[in-house]
């Protein structure tokens, strides 16, 4: 065996393993399953395995600060860089954090291994997608939004394969949203097994801080309108500017509120709580319900949804009706569950649904799960028995031009058969 966990190839055939599966040989071992799916997405997105492909220009330094002021990572690099600051600077590692695009923002390492690393365009500002570069630590984190490895020839493109890399997702702990990858790289014989645990600790204790800072800002919210709140008739709650509640008054408890793109003071409609006007707090909202009027209840139903896939990585469902708008980012589960749901107009019972996110029918708890938490804020858009979208409801499918998969990265069974042909499955 090698010195990295691949499985049953030794790190000596990886080389070879490359070769016969990207010219379409025979290849002395399988590759890594996480490995191969990734050379199959990179030929799909044409990176040349041995001159890889002209990237973008990185984006300017005025772009990167400004991505670097908007992210909510950057209050977290002292964090990040104390937890891993052992192995960035003693072994000969850099560490790198990225954007959800893929965008380098931060780097920091030894002098040496940052210039190894300009001769290779892995520069701040520089994408390092699957699309730009192939398999690769930071993009095929991206694409799977779960931690990897990717150790010397696993890497697409020949010029990396001096290369071992580790990197793991850090995401929004409010609503699951991808806000950048956490990398650690460096040559091939400074390799350390502990790497990849490493980095996906730290990572995970990155998105604990911002959990409890969140919870902070919620709890500061509170107090401020709680007075306010106490003297307010009718239904009413606060809730922060992601939709969060912290108070509510007349109704029952409330998580989360989905607010419009853009939100404003004024009349609104939310679909989980009808028409209601906003009024600005301290870092959020007031939001006072409007008791409906007679037959109130039907001018505020949905009448149209647009899916929209058309993204590798970032995916949005749009609800239209009467009174406006409202759009949401997807978690890669449930953007698979509605692509599939959009597919099956007639819909699907909890095991179909199983069958075809899991390959597996008993698992029909957990689609209801999922179902249950996107009826939250889907109520009046998602029937069930069977699941399905809503009689009344126009579903628009917005999928990636020129033939490409939506959802590359999904492995769901009902997302492949969508893949072979609008009514297979």
């Amino acid at each position: 065996m090698g010195r990295v966990n691949l499985g049953t190839i030794d790190e000596s055939l990886l080389p070879a393993v490359r070769e016969a599966c990207l010219g379409d040989g025979v290849p002395p071992a399988a590759p890594r399953e996480v490995i191969g799916q990734s050379w199959h997405r990179a030929r799909l997105h044409g990176v040349d395995p041995d001159a890889g492909r002209a990237s973008p220009p990185p984006l300017p330094a005025e772009e990167v600060e400004h991505r670097r002021h908007a992210s909510q990572l950057g209050s977290l690099l002292p964090q990040l860089r104390e937890g891993l600051g052992a192995i960035v600077d003693v072994e000969r590692h850099l560490m790198a954090v990225t954007d959800a695009e893929g965008r380098v923002l931060w780097r920091d390492g030894a002098r040496g291994v940052l210039r190894s690393a300009d001769r290779l365009h892995f520069s701040v500002g520089a994408s390092w997608t699957e699309e730009q570069v192939g398999t690769n630590g930071i993009g095929t984190a991206l694409a799977l939004r779960r931690p990897v490895q990717v150790h010397a020839a696993e890497h697409f493109v020949r010029t990396h394969h001096s290369w071992t890399c580790a990197a793991a997702p850090l995401h929004d702990p409010r609503d699951g949203r991808l806000l950048g990858v956490l990398n650690v790289s460096g040559p091939v014989p400074a390799f350390n097994p502990a790497t990849l645990p490493l980095v996906t600790a730290v990572a995970k204790v990155a998105e604990a801080e911002l959990r409890l800072r969140h919870w902070e800002s919620v709890d500061r919210l509170r107090a401020v309108a709680a007075p306010m709140l106490s003297r307010v008739g009718g239904r009413a709650l606060a809730v922060d500017r992601e939709g969060w509640a912290a108070a509510v008054t007349g109704m029952g408890p409330v998580g989360r509120v989905t607010l419009p793109k853009g939100v404003q003071a004024g009349r609104v409609w939310l679909p989980s709580l009808g028409h209601c006007v906003l009024e600005p707090l301290p870092d959020g909202w007031l939001v006072r319900v409007e008791e409906a009027g007679p037959g109130g209840g039907a001018e505020t139903a949905a009448n149209r949804v647009v899916l929209d896939l058309r993204l590798p990585r970032s995916w949005t469902v749009t609800v239209s009706g009467p009174a406006g708008d409202w759009s949401q980012e997807l978690s890669p589960r449930h953007a698979e569950l509605l692509y599939v749901l959009a597919r099956h107009p007639a819909g699907r019972t909890a095991a179909e649904l199983a069958a075809d996110l899991f390959g597996d029918p008993s698992r029909a708890v957990t689609v209801r799960a999922e179902i249950s938490r996107m009826r939250r804020t889907l109520a009046g858009v998602l029937g069930h028995r069977p699941y399905r979208f809503a009689d009344s409801v126009e579903v628009l499918l917005l999928t990636p031009p020129g033939g490409t998969d939506p959802l590359p990265a999904s492995t769901a069974p009902g997302v492949l058969a969508g893949r072979r042909g609008p009514h297979a499955g």
